[in-house]
């Protein structure tokens, strides 16, 4: 009998994006000649070809692309109606042995009316023909000139090249072999309408939602059609494809840039060169799992379907069959760091917020309780650094002295007079009141109460000995609250809560109120970089954030040994205990904000991760944690993150103090987004996972 391990459907194709729920996509702009099918439809179908080399399931094409869109009164010559059915034809038959879903548009006359139709074929069959609904009529558009609406068809089928087919804006058009894929086709203007046809589709579950446009080109136009498109697959829930006319469209009066789309729940995954030379093809993996998931998930969505589930749609399904490659690359940027982007006008802007909803968050609570003064613990460290600036900015936004400020460093065993300078310095470059409290002596009493061996000098440094200091602290800052009416300020971040690196009720897990609960450490790294980088409290205080912002992180409870030479720098490393924050903060985020399976969230980060010279740290990260992380590692410190967070720490995210949710992947207080059992198993996480991810980078 084998011993080995039996691998899941999953971990034998793990590298595939298909694997994970990605379905590729293609939008082209081919070359056109005016009023000349047959060079377009043999341009479409050369397009068509390099789509399904590119192992793309959907290429989308523009507006009339077979006719052209700048054929005016031309439409209603029967010669190019002809010559139009003539060359759909040829690309029927010459497209069966092409895999993907083409979406061609052409002008097509039925029952003694032209409408303005996108096509759907596959494989060397017409599935289904979608007339335009909205017709323009205005400035330089004279559509009703030509054709005729959508809501003037009383057909639900159509005769067309010998076959009986689907005809209108109801078709959605679902794959058997992939979860999650309903495409939906509409035409240029529709989307540029209050309600555009796909809404109704995308209620009705379609997700992959095409648009076939001609779209000429004036100033400013492109950039509004980017918000339609971005602010359509954000409100829809859904992938937006885009195919605006280019080279070849009469310029009579009007000029192309043939400007090709794709969007994904508001998110701009790919976008061709405006004005270029030749035909363009761009392509991306869109996230169906993502699409599906989020919509689970928004009640209002589900409520809004409901609404309008009169409009009901007709399902035509199909078979896609996805490639076998294993070595297919992910075509979409997985980004190293979800919580920090990586354009600097992104983060910036990223930055000012999150700063911004903390300064409002405890101005509010400090208004509130009539309290004027802050009491808060400075270790040296990140959180409790950008804790103390925030409560900075609170006090000159309340026109309050900064001296209201109670900043107490409360050195203890492990201590390194580095850190300890560095809260020193930061607090007297600040103006805020800095006192130091030595916690040694009563962490010794304790100890000695507890009959522990340290106090009887044994170097015994158990989680006893490390949350004795810890509590000793939280003892002090309670107690000067309370000498001091002033508020217990937390610092703990969202990546230790989500991660359980806290001790219960004491340490960075109870305050009065915490400005960090929703920021991971890797973002608070960029926060004080931002600080830093603004200026926002002055030369001194800078220096002193950035020799901050290159410490080793450490909660500095075990001393140094006797032995070693450099104690300059932390004894504990916490990374090295409970994994990079980088791969933590990247595996919380898929988790919690999208659910997904642990395989999909190793495969997104050994993506991201697996090759630190493919770019895509933000500037300013050191050059000398610019590393790649291999499968094996990302596995190991998923399984950390998995165990620590849905089987030990919960109990810890259902008793927090308030503290204001900052990003939208970014809450676990259990009066926001996440409500858990704090006694609840990880069980089902890590069998996926082991299961599910090789051992191996393939």
């Amino acid at each position: 009998m084998s011993t080995e391990p039996v691998l899941s459907p999953i971990a034998q194709n793990f590298f595939s994006p298909f694997t994970h729920g990605f379905v590729r996509v293609a939008v082209a702009v081919p070359d056109v000649k005016v009023a000349d099918p047959v060079f377009n439809a043999e341009r479409t179908l050369a397009l068509a070809r390099r789509a399904a080399d590119d192992h793309a399931q959907v290429c989308l094409f523009p507006e009339l692309g077979i006719s052209s869109y700048t054929c005016d009164d031309l439409f209603h010559q029967d010669a190019l109606l002809d010559a139009v059915r003539t060359a759909l034809d040829s690309l029927r038959d010459a497209s069966s042995d092409i895999s993907c879903v083409l979406v061609v548009g052409a002008p097509l006359r039925f029952e003694n009316r032209v409408y303005n139709c996108a096509v759907v074929l596959h494989r060397g069959a017409i599935l289904g023909v979608v007339p335009k609904s909205y017709l323009p009529n205005y400035r330089e558009f004279y559509e009703k000139r030509y054709f005729a609406s959508a809501r003037d068809a009383g057909m639900g089928e159509v005769s067309l090249l010998g076959a009986t087919v689907p005809f209108g804006t109801d078709l959605v058009f679902t794959a058997d072999d992939i979860p999650g894929f309903a495409l939906h086709a509409e035409i240029c203007e529709d989307v540029w309408t209050p309600v555009p046809p796909s809404t109704f589709a995308a209620l009705n579950g379609a997700t992959v939602l095409c648009n076939l446009s001609a779209s000429n080109i004036t100033i400013g136009k492109a950039e509004w059609r980017k918000t339609l498109c971005a602010g359509h697959s954000g409100r829809c829930v859904a992938a937006y494809l885009y195919s605006a006319a280019g080279a070849g469209e009469s310029t009579t009066d009007l000029a192309w840039d043939g400007h090709a789309l794709i969007y994904e729940n508001g998110d701009l995954l790919a976008e061709s060169e405006r004005f270029a030379d030749g035909e363009r093809l761009i392509v991306s993996d869109i996230d169906l799992e993502r699409l599906t998931n989020e919509r689970t998930r928004l009640s209002s969505f589900t409520d809004s379907a409901h609404d309008f589930g009169d409009r009901k749609v007709r399902r035509i399904s199909i078979h896609l069959d996805l490639p076998e490659a294993t070595d297919i690359p992910l075509r979409r940027r997985v980004e190293r760091f979800p919580f920090v982007p990586t354009n600097a006008a992104v983060r910036d802007e990223r930055c000012y917020e999150a700063y911004n909803i903390q300064v409002a968050g405890l101005t509010k609570r400090l208004q509130s309780s009539r309290i004027q003064k802050i009491v808060i613990g400075v270790s040296g460290g990140l959180d409790s650094t950008h804790a103390l600036i925030v409560a900075a900015k609170t006090m000159d936004k309340l026109g309050l002295p900064r001296e209201n400020i109670l900043a107490y460093t409360m050195p203890g065993f492990a201590t390194t007079e580095k850190t300890k300078t560095n809260a020193h310095d930061l607090m007297n470059a600040l103006g805020v009141t800095a006192k130091e409290i030595d916690i040694r002596p009563s962490c010794l009493q304790m100890l000695k109460d507890l009959d522990h061996p340290f106090h009887g000098g044994e170097p015994v440094y158990d989680i006893t000995f490390e949350n004795v200091q810890a509590g000793e602290r939280t003892s002090h800052l309670f107690r000067l609250a309370n000498f001091n009416n002033g508020l217990v300020l937390g610092t703990g971040d969202l990546s230790e809560l989500a991660l359980g690196w806290c001790t219960y009720g004491v340490g960075d897990h109870m305050s009065h109120y915490n400005v960090n609960a929703s920021v991971p450490k890797t973002l608070i790294q960029y926060l004080i970089r931002w600080v830093i980088g603004t200026n926002q409290f002055g030369d001194a205080a800078s220096g002193t954030l950035l020799s901050i912002v290159e410490t080793e992180i450490s909660p500095e409870l075990v001393p140094h040994g006797e032995t070693e030479t450099n104690k300059t720098e932390p004894a504990q490393s916490t990374e090295a205990k409970i994994g990079p924050y980088p791969l933590q903060d990247f595996h919380l985020y898929y988790t919690t904000r999208f659910g997904f399976r642990p395989s999909k969230v190793a495969f997104l980060c050994w993506t991201a991760w697996h090759d630190a010279h493919d770019g895509g740290f933000p500037d300013g990260y050191p050059e000398a944690k610019r590393v790649s992380y291999d499968l094996p590692t990302v596995k190991r410190w998923l399984r950390e993150f998995l165990w620590r967070f849905f089987q030990t720490s919960q109990f810890k995210r259902s008793c927090v103090p308030n503290s204001p949710k900052v990003g939208s992947g970014g809450s676990l207080s259990p009066r926001g987004d996440w409500r858990a059992p704090s006694d609840g198993e990880s069980a089902p996480w890590i069998a996926e996972l082991v299961a599910s991810v090789p051992d191996g980078d393939g």
